[in-house]
């Protein structure tokens, strides 16, 4: 990577800004798309006639898929043209939506909510890697992941708090319409502004190893969620088979050598870390505000959203930053301002007190966890051709999918080992907090600079 150090600000031409417009509103469509239905759950299966027990499949019905598929259709988008796959994504998305919309049982929604899903896995990683080859490396590439940064986690914010009014002015229904018009906007405006990616003159796919590691995530994320031995079995021998046939393809799907370079290993790990602490930290404050405070959801959600849109902010300040000091200082900064705002949460009793500690840790924390998407992004995909940039984005994407379909059972596993909610809830949080410690010491030296890199001021 190189770092700018020059002060003067980062432009972009009047085209540069639409191309932003359109590839940034996708992901942060998208990043609506997964949480909007998360406080209409109750009103979304009454209307189908679902089960009560079966809820949590909306939510996991979506991000089987969005982890399981993502590393693939990042690597079909470097084989096959990233702005067809994009373009592809928006197509599905507003078939998925319109399936969601008319839903009247169980079958059709988590249908809908699947195809969402992969729509997700497709657009997300071929979006991410417009970006960065449209963008060269350097301080114009960091301020625009910045920006995308800011708003995938002002996303899941908004679509709490969209979700929360549509469902009460509206329908719970209007949250799968309101992506239609959005994505046939997409669909518009990206062949006029964004050119097709070059594929190499000789595309082949690694068919076994897209369908082991496709299967492997599959069944390792749904392992975590439905707690099955077998298929976390099942999960690591496909992925272990994975690893054999990449290092013998001679087309892998995924080069070993790429998954050994210290940025995207690191880079990817911390990501894992990163959103799947945040996320698991924020269901637990949600139970906590409503089962152990007693409030109701709309004053949970104004709790979280305005912290969480404030936070935005810090996505194109944690660009700069990235130019200034490098990906390396940013990575770990940012980690350790979101685990040193999780530490009081620890000791929050059950008067509300509690939120005299809780909503000035959400505004500080929320800003460490947006800096620390951006510079795991940065990490991640730093240094690589633009040839292998939707494997890159695709490794990147994947680790988020992944990471905030796992947080939550993980953590909540351990709560649930306690007596009463609250302790669970301390257990829980310290588990978050000792664990997010060691990884940011391990990350710290793990992209520690190497004896032959150009300059140290490579990683910060």
């Amino acid at each position: 990577m190189t770092v700018d150090t020059t002060t003067s600000p980062v432009r972009f031409t009047g085209r540069e800004r639409l191309i932003l417009l359109v590839l940034l509103g996708a992901g942060f469509m998208l990043s609506v798309d997964f949480s909007i239905l998360n406080v209409a759950l109750p009103q979304v299966g009454e209307g189908v006639g679902m089960e009560l027990t079966a809820l949590p499949w909306i939510a996991s019905a979506y991000a089987l898929p969005a982890a399981g598929f993502t590393l693939l259709f990042g690597r079909l988008a470097d084989l096959f043209g990233r702005r067809r796959l994009l373009l592809g994504g928006m197509v599905l998305l507003t078939g998925a939506s319109l399936l969601g919309g008319l839903a009247t049982n169980p079958e059709m929604l988590l249908g809908a909510r699947a195809l969402q899903g992969l729509s997700t896995a497709m657009t997300i990683p071929a979006a991410l890697s417009l970006l960065t080859t449209t963008f060269k490396e350097g301080a114009r590439r960091d301020r625009v992941l910045g920006l995308n940064g800011a708003l995938l986690s002002g996303g899941f914010t908004v679509g709490a708090l969209v979700g929360g009014a549509m469902v009460s002015l509206l329908d719970w229904r209007a949250a799968f319409f309101i992506n239609i018009p959005v994505a046939v906007l997409i669909l518009v405006a990206a062949p006029l502004l964004i050119s097709e990616s070059k594929t190499p003159e000789r595309v082949k796919l690694d068919v076994p190893g897209a369908v082991t590691v496709t299967g492997g995530l599959l069944a390792v994320v749904y392992a975590v969620v439905e707690r099955s031995l077998v298929a976390a079995v099942v999960g690591v021998a496909l992925l272990a088979a994975f690893w054999m046939i990449e290092l013998r393809a001679a087309a892998p799907l995924t080069p070993v050598r790429i998954l050994k370079r210290p940025t995207v290993k690191w880079g990817n790990y911390a990501g894992l870390v990163i959103l799947a602490m945040e996320t698991a930290m924020i269901f637990l404050m949600t139970l906590y505000l409503q089962h152990v405070l007693g409030l109701g959801p709309l004053v949970t959600g104004l709790v979280f959203g305005v912290p969480g849109l404030a936070a935005v902010l810090a996505g194109p300040v944690a660009g700069r930053f990235i130019g200034r000091y490098g990906y390396r200082k940013v990575l770990a900064g940012g980690m350790t301002v979101q685990v040193l705002a999780t530490l009081p949460l620890v000791f929050v009793g059950s008067d509300r007190v509690g939120l005299a500690i809780l909503i000035p840790a959400l505004f500080i924390g929320f800003f460490g966890h947006v800096a620390s998407i951006v510079a795991y992004t940065v990490t991640g995909t730093s240094g690589l051709p633009n040839d292998e940039q939707g494997l890159a984005t695709g490794l990147t994407s994947m680790t988020q999918q992944v990471a905030i379909t796992i947080g939550i059972p993980v953590l909540s596993a351990v709560a649930a080992t306690q007596s009463t909610e609250l302790a669970g809830i301390h257990l829980a949080l310290t588990v978050n907090v000792v664990f997010t410690v060691i990884s940011i010491v391990l990350i710290w030296f793990g992209l520690r600079p190497r004896v032959d890199a150009p300059s140290p001021a490579v990683v910060g």
